[in-house]
């Protein structure tokens, strides 16, 4: 499989902009995709380099210029084109966050005409709903929340557990009721990578949810509501 890792050297884009997945700074990440990627190369027998980014869309042109080896990021059909995934290893909710007083109380309620949606630009979030909101629109920016506070926006789309986060410290918003999507996390490479390549990295993340080793990097990283994927 030495076209995994054609620079001798498993080359790793790691999303700090996703808490639940990785932690810590650029020079020490940590977190469930950290581990993954060093179980990685402990298999392949070789060493591992990471380069951090503080959103998503950054990681996946990392991976796609060529500069990684591997990325870690939602199943989304824009990025199926350069990108052959995994199956999910761990499956997250994307809610939204609404004001306090908002008369959007269900998912149902937030796809309507003059509702505009505040999303980080390039997550999997913002692919979902630009893919499929019917009235609705999008507002992109570095943070979503912060798009959403800053311009007065009537609703926030995010990772659960964050924007869960970012109402309990900001009392004047709440969360609206259920999930609008289940994002799909999963280990990605180039489609140009072999099929050899791509097999193993899929028989690798099947054996590390069915033997724990998954739960357990979660547990480590106090993402206890983080759910494994089921198998493929």
């Amino acid at each position: 499989m030495n076209d995994l890792t054609p620079a001798g050297t498993l080359r790793v884009s790691i999303n700090l902009g996703n808490p639940v997945l990785a932690q810590g700074t650029p020079q020490a990440p940590t977190g469930v995709t950290v581990d993954i990627a060093i179980e990685l190369g402990r298999r392949l027998g070789v060493p591992v380099s990471f380069q951090c980014f503080d959103a998503a869309k950054k990681s996946y042109e990392a991976m796609v210029s060529g500069e990684a080896d591997i990325c870690f990021l939602a199943i989304e059909p824009a990025r199926e084109e350069s990108v052959a995934f995994t199956a999910p290893y761990v499956l997250i909710e994307g809610v939204f966050a609404v004001p306090v007083d908002s008369a959007l109380r269900t998912v149902g309620d937030v796809d309507r005409s003059g509702v505009r949606i505040g999303v980080k630009e390039g997550s999997a979030y913002d692919l979902y709903l630009t893919r499929t909101l019917q009235a609705a629109s999008v507002v992109r920016g570095v943070e979503g929340t912060t798009v959403f506070v800053d311009q007065g926006l009537e609703a926030a789309a995010g990772i659960r557990q964050p924007l869960a986060s970012f109402v309990a410290d900001h009392p004047g918003y709440r969360l609206v009721e259920g999930a609008f999507m289940q994002i799909q996390q999963a280990v990605g490479t180039p489609r140009s990578r072999s099929a050899e390549s791509v097999a193993f990295l899929r028989a690798v993340v099947e054996e590390l949810k069915g033997n724990g080793f998954i739960a357990e990097s979660l547990r480590r990283s106090n993402q206890p509501t983080a759910q494994v994927a089921p198998p493929a």
